[in-house]
């Protein structure tokens, strides 16, 4: 498995090799403007997967401090280890998520929960997990998906979470992740017969495309082949832009792009920026087409593991994280785009989302009919 360039190092490599090949970095392009020349990253012999690094190595640096209260019930219990499985590094906004949550529920049950987090997919794609843990696989507890990971279980309720253009803004998406309607979405899961349970939601940013060769306007994206995950909405999105959607696991999206199975992609700014996308798709469309809503789940055999003054410390901790990504999310997208821009990628400003919203249309339509009087609970949490 290649490692990736994270973060600082990957700007600066970035830009020393478009210095080496004579390229200047490319300049932000205004969608409807001039596009402009791009210069394709120098291809390099390690991969885009980076190996898991120890979490308790990196908590003190990604998650801020905070004094919690030890549940002294809790701690007096047995000890007991939990696997938590996370597709990304460390450093993103989920890796630190994640750690908070880790951080939390060791602290405040005053050690008797350890939470080892293997995270960079060395567990496999969240819907390895899933396949592993709903089949009663019992090597992994916990697991950080993204929301939209549950429809292809049967998550009606989790799949009006994915579609495109639903949260207006940040402080939408919190109106509602705080609401007694998502302590409903969390129980899904439970309802369906699935053996996990939903503790919290948070978000990772907005999503946005990448491609290899530039592209401005929706229409500009007609042909292109779109690496998709397993959820039929992002399929019926790509088809939308009348692009050729391809299924490709998060973990193959590297190579793939490198060796051109697909010519473009998805993710929140964070995930294209530490696994190492600019180098091999070093176009960035600021679309803003989804909000990067995640949850974190544990199976029935990881919660029953637990006592009952266990499984309260994991709620606490799940509100603790929650509030966290909160506060963290929207400073963090704002560096990385700073960083994305330093280093020489073409971010393209889109400033009429009309055409965009247009050609999602027909999915919005088709994913939100049958459950259309709470789909407009979710979009009333905007005023």
């Amino acid at each position: 498995m290649k490692k990736r360039v994270l973060n600082a190092a990957l700007a600066a490599l970035l830009a020393l090799s478009l210095g080496a090949c004579g390229g200047s970095a490319k300049q932000e392009t205004k969608a409807g403007g001039e596009k402009q020349e791009t210069k394709a990253a120098s291809e390099k012999g390690e991969s885009a997967e980076s190996k898991a690094e120890d979490a308790s190595s990196q908590g003190a640096e990604s998650a801020s401090s905070t004094d919690y209260q030890v549940n002294e019930k809790a701690a007096a219990d047995p000890k007991v280890k939990l696997v938590m499985a996370e597709v990304n590094p460390l450093d993103t906004i989920v890796g630190k998520t994640d750690l908070k949550f880790k951080e939390a529920v060791e602290s405040i049950s005053g050690g008797s929960i350890s939470i080892d987090l293997q995270a960079s997919g060395v567990l496999g794609s969240e819907n390895d997990v899933l396949d592993s843990v709903l089949a009663g696989g019992d090597s992994i507890d916990i697991s950080r998906i993204s929301a939209f990971a549950l429809t292809s279980y049967g998550g009606e309720k989790s799949k009006l979470l994915s579609v495109p253009f639903t949260f207006e803004s940040r402080e939408h998406f919190w109106k509602f992740a705080q609401s007694d309607l998502a302590k409903e979405f969390l129980e899904e899961p439970k309802e369906k017969g699935l053996p996990i349970r939903g503790l919290f939601y948070g978000e990772e940013g907005f999503r946005h495309f990448f491609t290899k060769e530039p592209a401005v306007e929706v229409k500009d994206l007609k042909g292109r082949k779109l690496r998709v995950s397993n959820d039929p909405i992002m399929t019926g999105m790509v088809q939308g832009f009348g692009a050729n959607p391809t299924v490709v696991p998060f973990n193959e999206l590297y190579s793939a792009l490198q060796t051109g199975v697909v010519d473009g992609a998805e993710q929140p700014m964070a995930n294209y920026l530490s696994n190492a996308f600019p180098e091999v798709a070093p176009n960035l469309v600021l679309d803003g087409h989804t909000l990067g809503v995640i949850e974190i789940v544990i199976s029935d055999k990881g919660w029953a593991k637990l006592t009952e003054n266990q499984q309260k410390v994991l709620e606490e901790a799940g509100r603790i994280a929650g509030d966290y990504d909160r506060e963290i999310a929207e400073q963090a997208e704002k560096e990385v785009l700073t960083k994305i821009k330093s280093s020489g990628v073409n971010v393209v400003e889109v400033t009429d989302k009309a055409p965009w919203k247009d050609a999602c249309k027909k999915v919005i339509e088709d994913s939100t009919k049958s459950q259309a009087e709470l789909y407009q609970k979710i979009l009333d949490y905007a005023s």
